[in-house]
Protein backbone atom coordinates (compact mmCIF):
# COMPACT_ATOMS: atom_id res chain seq x y z
CA UNK A 1 0.00 0.00 0.00
CA UNK A 2 2.85 2.38 0.87
CA UNK A 3 4.48 1.82 -2.53
CA UNK A 4 1.15 2.31 -4.30
CA UNK A 5 0.49 5.64 -2.55
CA UNK A 6 4.08 6.70 -3.16
CA UNK A 7 3.67 5.99 -6.90
CA UNK A 8 1.02 8.75 -7.23
CA UNK A 9 2.86 11.44 -5.24
CA UNK A 10 5.58 13.29 -7.17
CA UNK A 11 9.02 13.34 -5.55
CA UNK A 12 9.03 17.14 -5.69
CA UNK A 13 5.92 17.26 -3.48
CA UNK A 14 7.56 14.93 -0.95
CA UNK A 15 10.72 17.04 -0.99
CA UNK A 16 8.87 20.27 -0.19
CA UNK A 17 6.27 18.90 2.23
CA UNK A 18 8.49 16.43 4.09
CA UNK A 19 12.22 16.94 3.52
CA UNK A 20 12.39 20.74 3.59
CA UNK A 21 10.55 21.06 6.94
CA UNK A 22 12.74 18.28 8.37
CA UNK A 23 15.87 20.16 7.30
CA UNK A 24 14.61 23.39 8.85
CA UNK A 25 13.60 21.88 12.19
CA UNK A 26 16.79 19.79 12.43
CA UNK A 27 18.89 22.92 11.79
CA UNK A 28 16.86 24.89 14.33
CA UNK A 29 17.11 22.16 16.98
CA UNK A 30 20.90 21.91 16.67
CA UNK A 31 21.40 25.67 16.45
CA UNK A 32 22.38 25.86 12.75
CA UNK A 33 25.82 24.30 13.40
CA UNK A 34 26.98 24.70 9.78
CA UNK A 35 27.27 28.46 10.28
CA UNK A 36 30.30 27.95 12.52
CA UNK A 37 32.08 25.66 10.06
CA UNK A 38 34.08 25.89 6.84
CA UNK A 39 32.56 23.11 4.73
CA UNK A 40 34.01 21.51 1.60
CA UNK A 41 31.35 19.61 -0.38
CA UNK A 42 32.50 16.84 -2.72
CA UNK A 43 30.03 15.48 -5.26
CA UNK A 44 30.12 13.41 -8.45
CA UNK A 45 29.31 9.93 -9.67
CA UNK A 46 32.60 8.21 -8.87
CA UNK A 47 35.52 9.08 -6.62
CA UNK A 48 33.70 11.12 -3.96
CA UNK A 49 34.75 8.96 -1.04
CA UNK A 50 38.39 8.77 -2.13
CA UNK A 51 38.61 12.54 -2.63
CA UNK A 52 36.97 13.25 0.75
CA UNK A 53 39.45 10.91 2.46
CA UNK A 54 42.38 12.39 0.53
CA UNK A 55 41.54 15.94 1.58
CA UNK A 56 41.02 14.84 5.18
CA UNK A 57 44.38 13.00 5.21
CA UNK A 58 46.27 15.93 3.65
CA UNK A 59 44.83 18.35 6.21
CA UNK A 60 45.80 15.93 8.99
CA UNK A 61 49.30 15.76 7.48
CA UNK A 62 49.40 19.55 7.64
CA UNK A 63 48.57 19.38 11.34
CA UNK A 64 45.14 20.93 10.88
CA UNK A 65 42.22 19.53 12.87
CA UNK A 66 39.37 18.67 10.53
CA UNK A 67 36.44 16.28 10.18
CA UNK A 68 34.87 14.33 7.36
CA UNK A 69 31.54 12.67 6.64
CA UNK A 70 31.67 10.10 3.85
CA UNK A 71 30.13 6.87 2.58
CA UNK A 72 32.51 4.72 4.62
CA UNK A 73 32.24 6.59 7.94
CA UNK A 74 32.48 9.94 9.68
CA UNK A 75 35.74 11.03 11.30
CA UNK A 76 35.92 13.77 13.91
CA UNK A 77 39.59 14.25 14.63
CA UNK A 78 40.71 10.67 15.32
CA UNK A 79 37.23 9.44 16.32
CA UNK A 80 35.53 7.21 13.75
CA UNK A 81 31.72 7.01 13.63
CA UNK A 82 29.63 4.49 11.69
CA UNK A 83 27.01 6.35 9.61
CA UNK A 84 24.86 3.28 8.88
CA UNK A 85 24.12 0.81 6.08
CA UNK A 86 23.89 2.02 2.47
CA UNK A 87 24.39 5.63 3.60
CA UNK A 88 26.37 8.21 1.62
CA UNK A 89 24.90 11.49 2.83
CA UNK A 90 23.26 11.16 6.27
CA UNK A 91 19.68 12.34 6.57
CA UNK A 92 18.65 15.73 7.98
CA UNK A 93 18.80 14.96 11.72
CA UNK A 94 21.91 12.73 11.82
CA UNK A 95 23.80 15.20 9.61
CA UNK A 96 23.07 18.21 11.85
CA UNK A 97 23.86 16.12 14.93
CA UNK A 98 27.29 15.29 13.47
CA UNK A 99 27.92 18.92 12.48
CA UNK A 100 26.98 20.04 16.00
CA UNK A 101 29.39 17.52 17.50
CA UNK A 102 32.14 18.70 15.15
CA UNK A 103 31.52 22.34 16.06
CA UNK A 104 31.48 21.56 19.79
CA UNK A 105 34.91 19.93 19.43
CA UNK A 106 36.31 23.22 18.14
CA UNK A 107 36.98 21.84 14.66
CA UNK A 108 36.50 24.40 11.91
CA UNK A 109 36.84 22.48 8.62
CA UNK A 110 34.54 19.67 7.44
CA UNK A 111 34.89 17.60 4.27
CA UNK A 112 31.41 16.42 3.32
CA UNK A 113 30.40 13.86 0.72
CA UNK A 114 27.36 15.22 -1.11
CA UNK A 115 24.88 13.14 -3.13
CA UNK A 116 22.40 14.16 -5.80
CA UNK A 117 19.51 12.60 -3.85
CA UNK A 118 20.59 14.51 -0.74
CA UNK A 119 20.74 17.78 -2.66
CA UNK A 120 17.31 17.16 -4.16
CA UNK A 121 15.84 16.32 -0.75
CA UNK A 122 17.14 19.47 0.99
CA UNK A 123 19.51 17.50 3.27
CA UNK A 124 22.02 20.34 2.87
CA UNK A 125 19.54 23.16 3.33
CA UNK A 126 21.04 25.98 5.39
CA UNK A 127 24.61 24.92 4.58
CA UNK A 128 26.77 27.34 2.62
CA UNK A 129 29.86 25.64 1.25
CA UNK A 130 33.31 27.22 1.17
CA UNK A 131 34.19 24.88 -1.71
CA UNK A 132 32.01 22.76 -3.98
CA UNK A 133 34.03 20.10 -5.84
CA UNK A 134 33.02 17.83 -8.72
CA UNK A 135 34.77 14.53 -9.44
CA UNK A 136 32.84 13.48 -12.57
CA UNK A 137 29.31 12.93 -13.85
CA UNK A 138 28.10 9.70 -15.43
CA UNK A 139 24.81 7.81 -15.50
CA UNK A 140 23.63 7.03 -11.96
CA UNK A 141 20.51 7.13 -9.76
CA UNK A 142 18.19 7.37 -12.76
CA UNK A 143 15.65 5.30 -10.83
CA UNK A 144 15.28 8.47 -8.75
CA UNK A 145 16.11 11.34 -11.14
CA UNK A 146 14.59 9.72 -14.28
CA UNK A 147 16.87 11.63 -16.70
CA UNK A 148 20.57 12.46 -16.81
CA UNK A 149 19.82 16.19 -17.10
CA UNK A 150 17.77 16.03 -13.88
CA UNK A 151 20.70 14.29 -12.25
CA UNK A 152 23.12 17.02 -13.38
CA UNK A 153 20.77 19.77 -12.27
CA UNK A 154 20.57 18.20 -8.83
CA UNK A 155 24.37 18.24 -8.62
CA UNK A 156 24.38 21.86 -9.77
CA UNK A 157 22.63 22.84 -6.53
CA UNK A 158 25.86 22.25 -4.59
CA UNK A 159 27.82 24.69 -6.73
CA UNK A 160 25.12 27.34 -6.49
CA UNK A 161 25.61 27.17 -2.71
CA UNK A 162 29.44 27.28 -2.92
CA UNK A 163 31.80 30.23 -2.64
CA UNK A 164 34.46 28.54 -4.80
CA UNK A 165 33.78 25.82 -7.37
CA UNK A 166 36.30 23.15 -8.42
CA UNK A 167 35.46 21.32 -11.66
CA UNK A 168 37.00 18.44 -13.61
CA UNK A 169 37.98 19.94 -16.98
CA UNK A 170 38.07 16.46 -18.56
CA UNK A 171 34.48 15.64 -17.63
CA UNK A 172 31.83 15.77 -20.36
CA UNK A 173 29.56 17.90 -18.13
CA UNK A 174 32.14 20.64 -17.61
CA UNK A 175 30.63 23.05 -20.18
CA UNK A 176 27.08 22.29 -18.96
CA UNK A 177 28.04 23.32 -15.43
CA UNK A 178 30.45 26.16 -16.23
CA UNK A 179 27.83 27.96 -18.35
CA UNK A 180 25.48 27.95 -15.37
CA UNK A 181 28.12 29.14 -12.90
CA UNK A 182 29.43 32.29 -14.57
CA UNK A 183 29.05 34.28 -11.36
CA UNK A 184 31.27 31.86 -9.44
CA UNK A 185 35.03 31.55 -8.99
CA UNK A 186 35.83 28.34 -10.90
CA UNK A 187 39.07 26.40 -10.45
CA UNK A 188 39.79 23.45 -12.75
CA UNK A 189 41.88 20.28 -12.80
CA UNK A 190 42.45 17.58 -15.41
CA UNK A 191 44.72 15.14 -17.21
CA UNK A 192 43.70 15.60 -20.84
CA UNK A 193 42.74 19.28 -21.01
CA UNK A 194 44.54 22.44 -19.96
CA UNK A 195 43.45 23.31 -16.44
CA UNK A 196 44.60 25.14 -13.31
CA UNK A 197 45.89 21.92 -11.76
CA UNK A 198 47.56 19.34 -14.02
CA UNK A 199 50.47 16.94 -13.36
CA UNK A 200 52.88 19.16 -15.32
CA UNK A 201 52.30 22.19 -13.09
CA UNK A 202 51.81 20.25 -9.84
CA UNK A 203 53.90 17.10 -9.94
CA UNK A 204 53.08 14.44 -7.34
CA UNK A 205 53.36 10.74 -6.56
CA UNK A 206 50.72 8.36 -5.27
CA UNK A 207 50.41 4.67 -4.51
CA UNK A 208 46.84 4.68 -5.88
CA UNK A 209 46.32 2.80 -9.12
CA UNK A 210 44.75 4.09 -12.36
CA UNK A 211 44.20 7.35 -14.24
CA UNK A 212 40.94 7.92 -12.37
CA UNK A 213 42.91 8.08 -9.11
CA UNK A 214 45.29 10.57 -10.70
CA UNK A 215 42.22 12.77 -11.23
CA UNK A 216 41.09 12.13 -7.64
CA UNK A 217 44.50 13.30 -6.44
CA UNK A 218 44.35 16.43 -8.60
CA UNK A 219 40.89 17.22 -7.20
CA UNK A 220 42.28 16.95 -3.66
CA UNK A 221 45.31 19.04 -4.63
CA UNK A 222 43.04 21.81 -5.93
CA UNK A 223 40.87 21.80 -2.79
CA UNK A 224 43.82 21.76 -0.37
CA UNK A 225 45.55 24.53 -2.31
CA UNK A 226 42.42 26.68 -1.97
CA UNK A 227 42.44 25.91 1.76
CA UNK A 228 46.00 27.24 1.95
CA UNK A 229 47.95 24.02 2.47
CA UNK A 230 51.62 24.18 1.41
CA UNK A 231 52.46 22.31 -1.80
CA UNK A 232 55.13 20.10 -0.21
CA UNK A 233 52.75 19.10 2.57
CA UNK A 234 50.14 18.18 -0.07
CA UNK A 235 52.71 15.99 -1.85
CA UNK A 236 53.64 14.29 1.40
CA UNK A 237 49.97 13.64 2.17
CA UNK A 238 49.35 12.12 -1.27
CA UNK A 239 52.35 9.82 -0.95
CA UNK A 240 51.41 8.58 2.53
CA UNK A 241 47.72 8.05 1.76
CA UNK A 242 47.02 4.30 1.89
CA UNK A 243 43.62 4.28 0.23
CA UNK A 244 40.05 3.73 1.43
CA UNK A 245 38.35 0.56 2.61
CA UNK A 246 36.62 -1.13 -0.31
CA UNK A 247 38.27 1.02 -2.97
CA UNK A 248 40.70 -1.24 -4.86
CA UNK A 249 41.51 -2.79 -1.50
CA UNK A 250 43.89 -5.72 -1.89
CA UNK A 251 43.27 -8.90 0.09
CA UNK A 252 46.46 -10.82 0.89
CA UNK A 253 46.45 -14.27 2.48
CA UNK A 254 49.67 -15.61 0.97
CA UNK A 255 48.06 -16.63 -2.35
CA UNK A 256 50.05 -16.42 -5.61
CA UNK A 257 47.40 -14.28 -7.35
CA UNK A 258 45.90 -10.90 -6.48
CA UNK A 259 42.44 -10.23 -5.05
CA UNK A 260 40.86 -6.77 -4.93
CA UNK A 261 37.60 -5.56 -3.39
CA UNK A 262 36.02 -2.46 -4.95
CA UNK A 263 32.75 -0.56 -4.62
CA UNK A 264 32.34 -0.21 -8.41
CA UNK A 265 28.60 -0.50 -8.99
CA UNK A 266 28.06 1.54 -12.15
CA UNK A 267 29.16 0.96 -15.77
CA UNK A 268 31.87 3.66 -15.72
CA UNK A 269 33.19 2.66 -12.29
CA UNK A 270 33.42 -0.97 -13.36
CA UNK A 271 35.18 0.00 -16.58
CA UNK A 272 37.84 2.22 -14.98
CA UNK A 273 38.57 -0.26 -12.18
CA UNK A 274 38.92 -3.23 -14.53
CA UNK A 275 41.00 -1.17 -16.95
CA UNK A 276 43.39 -0.16 -14.17
CA UNK A 277 43.73 -3.76 -13.01
CA UNK A 278 44.23 -5.06 -16.55
CA UNK A 279 47.01 -2.56 -17.22
CA UNK A 280 48.73 -3.49 -13.95
CA UNK A 281 49.00 -7.22 -14.61
CA UNK A 282 51.35 -9.39 -16.61
CA UNK A 283 50.19 -10.28 -20.11
CA UNK A 284 50.04 -13.96 -19.17
CA UNK A 285 47.62 -13.35 -16.29
CA UNK A 286 43.84 -13.61 -16.42
CA UNK A 287 41.46 -10.99 -15.03
CA UNK A 288 38.30 -12.34 -13.41
CA UNK A 289 35.48 -10.21 -12.04
CA UNK A 290 32.62 -11.08 -9.71
CA UNK A 291 29.72 -8.61 -9.60
CA UNK A 292 25.98 -8.07 -9.81
CA UNK A 293 23.59 -5.12 -9.77
CA UNK A 294 21.27 -3.83 -7.07
CA UNK A 295 17.59 -4.64 -7.16
CA UNK A 296 14.99 -1.85 -7.23
CA UNK A 297 17.58 0.51 -8.68
CA UNK A 298 18.36 1.85 -12.18
CA UNK A 299 17.64 -1.20 -14.37
CA UNK A 300 18.93 0.49 -17.50
CA UNK A 301 22.53 0.35 -16.32
CA UNK A 302 22.62 -3.45 -16.05
CA UNK A 303 23.48 -4.36 -19.68
CA UNK A 304 25.92 -1.42 -19.68
CA UNK A 305 27.71 -2.98 -16.72
CA UNK A 306 27.91 -6.26 -18.62
CA UNK A 307 29.35 -4.44 -21.60
CA UNK A 308 31.93 -2.68 -19.41
CA UNK A 309 33.02 -5.97 -17.83
CA UNK A 310 33.34 -7.62 -21.24
CA UNK A 311 35.76 -4.90 -22.38
CA UNK A 312 38.47 -5.85 -19.88
CA UNK A 313 37.69 -9.03 -17.93
CA UNK A 314 38.73 -12.42 -19.29
CA UNK A 315 36.16 -14.27 -17.20
CA UNK A 316 32.96 -12.93 -15.60
CA UNK A 317 30.94 -14.31 -12.70
CA UNK A 318 27.51 -12.73 -12.19
CA UNK A 319 25.97 -12.91 -8.74
CA UNK A 320 23.82 -11.20 -6.09
CA UNK A 321 24.37 -7.57 -5.08
CA UNK A 322 21.56 -6.23 -2.87
CA UNK A 323 18.79 -7.89 -4.93
CA UNK A 324 16.09 -6.71 -2.49
CA UNK A 325 12.83 -8.26 -3.75
CA UNK A 326 14.01 -8.86 -7.33
CA UNK A 327 15.15 -12.28 -8.54
CA UNK A 328 18.93 -12.53 -8.80
CA UNK A 329 18.65 -14.68 -11.92
CA UNK A 330 16.61 -11.99 -13.70
CA UNK A 331 19.08 -9.24 -12.74
CA UNK A 332 21.99 -11.36 -13.99
CA UNK A 333 20.13 -12.07 -17.23
CA UNK A 334 19.82 -8.32 -17.88
CA UNK A 335 23.54 -7.80 -17.16
CA UNK A 336 24.39 -10.71 -19.48
CA UNK A 337 22.62 -8.98 -22.38
CA UNK A 338 25.55 -6.56 -22.42
CA UNK A 339 28.13 -9.35 -22.36
CA UNK A 340 26.61 -11.33 -25.22
CA UNK A 341 29.16 -13.62 -26.83
CA UNK A 342 32.10 -11.29 -26.19
CA UNK A 343 33.43 -13.05 -23.07
CA UNK A 344 32.67 -16.24 -21.14
CA UNK A 345 30.47 -15.72 -18.11
CA UNK A 346 28.88 -17.81 -15.40
CA UNK A 347 25.87 -17.06 -13.19
CA UNK A 348 26.20 -18.14 -9.55
CA UNK A 349 23.40 -16.54 -7.58
CA UNK A 350 24.86 -17.07 -4.11
CA UNK A 351 27.58 -14.44 -3.62
CA UNK A 352 29.67 -16.63 -1.32
CA UNK A 353 29.67 -19.46 -3.86
CA UNK A 354 30.48 -17.03 -6.67
CA UNK A 355 33.52 -15.66 -4.83
CA UNK A 356 34.65 -19.18 -3.91
CA UNK A 357 34.38 -20.27 -7.56
CA UNK A 358 36.51 -17.34 -8.78
CA UNK A 359 39.18 -17.81 -6.11
CA UNK A 360 39.41 -21.56 -6.78
CA UNK A 361 39.77 -20.89 -10.52
CA UNK A 362 42.53 -18.30 -10.09
CA UNK A 363 46.11 -19.25 -10.90
CA UNK A 364 49.50 -17.63 -10.43
CA UNK A 365 49.60 -14.13 -11.93
CA UNK A 366 45.80 -13.80 -12.17
CA UNK A 367 43.69 -11.02 -10.64
CA UNK A 368 40.24 -11.51 -9.11
CA UNK A 369 38.13 -8.37 -8.68
CA UNK A 370 35.15 -8.51 -6.32
CA UNK A 371 33.02 -5.52 -7.27
CA UNK A 372 29.89 -3.80 -6.04
CA UNK A 373 29.97 -4.12 -2.24
CA UNK A 374 33.25 -2.41 -1.35
CA UNK A 375 33.10 -1.21 2.25
CA UNK A 376 29.48 -2.29 2.81
CA UNK A 377 28.68 -4.65 5.66
CA UNK A 378 25.36 -6.12 4.56
CA UNK A 379 23.45 -7.63 1.65
CA UNK A 380 19.90 -6.35 1.12
CA UNK A 381 17.84 -9.48 0.46
CA UNK A 382 14.07 -9.10 0.49
CA UNK A 383 13.33 -6.64 3.28
CA UNK A 384 16.29 -7.82 5.39
CA UNK A 385 19.88 -6.64 5.76
CA UNK A 386 22.03 -9.77 5.98
CA UNK A 387 25.49 -9.24 7.54
CA UNK A 388 28.08 -9.44 4.77
CA UNK A 389 31.65 -8.44 3.92
CA UNK A 390 33.44 -9.24 0.64
CA UNK A 391 36.73 -8.80 2.47
CA UNK A 392 35.90 -11.27 5.24
CA UNK A 393 34.42 -13.78 2.80
CA UNK A 394 37.47 -13.63 0.53
CA UNK A 395 39.88 -14.05 3.46
CA UNK A 396 37.93 -17.03 4.80
CA UNK A 397 37.91 -18.76 1.41
CA UNK A 398 41.59 -18.02 0.76
CA UNK A 399 42.59 -19.44 4.16
CA UNK A 400 40.60 -22.62 3.45
CA UNK A 401 42.21 -22.98 0.04
CA UNK A 402 45.65 -22.55 1.62
CA UNK A 403 44.95 -25.27 4.18
CA UNK A 404 43.88 -27.69 1.44
CA UNK A 405 46.93 -27.07 -0.76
Amino acid sequence: MKDLIRHFIPQKVINYLKHLPMAYFASLYYGFPAKKLKIVGVTGTEGKTTVVNLIYHILETAGEKNAMISTVCAKIGQEEIDTGLHVTSPSHWPLRRLLKKISDKGIKTVILEVTSNGLDQFRFWGINFEIGLLTNLHRDHLDYHKTFDNYRLAKLKLFKKSKIVILNKDDSSYDFLAKRLKDKTIITYGLKNQADFIPVTFNFQTTLMGDYNQLNCLAAIAACSVLGVDGQVIRKGLLTFKGVEGRLQEIKEGQNFQVFVDFAHSPVALEVVLKALKLSMAKTGKLMVVFGSAGKRDQGKRPLMGEAAACYADQIVLTADDPRDEKVAEICKEIAEGIGQKKPYKVIEDRSEAIAFALKEARKGDIVALCGKGHEKSLAIGDQEIPWSDQEEARKILKNLKRRS
